[in-house]
């Protein structure tokens, strides 16, 4: 059966990677606006079914029964869910907004079966706790490009994890794919086709 990713994420692809599958990558591009009112666990859960959505659209014209992996992630702050950073300035903002907090970092994870349409989901929560860091520290990590294409301006995994003193939950959460709960979505999908066989 294959396994496909929908996640142009080098580091969902090295989670994955590290743990020992071995899949396809079919990155799934959509508007990520917020709705109105919408909240940050159904955010993250929305994303990472369209995600899945998106690219089980792919996998079916291929006829080839397959599982696909959609995710999404987000940072929470004093109420505010903080996406990627769109520049130096708005990442800044984000990493002033972190530092001597602690946040949540939200992930929806959506596993989907074909040519079955089963499907199970989950939103992993792990909360983080910055260090206070200082305006220098703020501009001389924006300025190695690390916090660009991550929730919340900030890698735990590279530079960003100097700022972290804490953690409470799963680190591969943090990272964005929450590897033990994939696991367990990958096989409660399974026992669910083999039961109804």
């Amino acid at each position: 059966m294959k396994l496909i990713l929908a996640s142009a994420s080098p580091r969902r692809a090295r989670i994955l990677r590290d743990a020992g599958f071995e899949f396809e990558v079919c990155p799934a591009h959509l508007d990520e606006t917020r709705f109105p009112g919408e909240t940050p666990e159904d955010y993250v859960r929305r994303l990472a079914e369209a995600k899945a959505r998106i690219a089980a659209e792919r996998a079916i014209r291929e006829v080839t029964p397959a599982i696909i992996i959609g995710a999404d992630t987000a940072v929470v702050v004093a109420g505010e869910l903080l996406g990627k950073p769109s520049d130096a300035a708005d990442a800044g903002r984000m990493l002033r907004l972190l530092s001597g907090r602690t946040h949540e970092v939200l992930t929806g994870v959506s596993v989907l079966r074909l040519p079955e349409d089963t499907s199970a989901r989950h939103v992993e929560t792990t909360r983080v706790t910055f260090l206070e860091v200082s305006q220098k520290d703020i501009d001389d990590y924006i300025a190695t490009g690390e916090p660009f294409d991550k929730a919340g301006a900030y890698g735990i995994q590279g530079i960003g994890g100097r700022f972290i003193g804490r953690i409470e939950g799963c680190y591969f959460n943090v990272m964005g794919l929450p590897l033990s709960r994939v696991w367990s979505l990958l096989r409660a999908i399974e026992t669910e086709r083999t039961a109804g066989e």
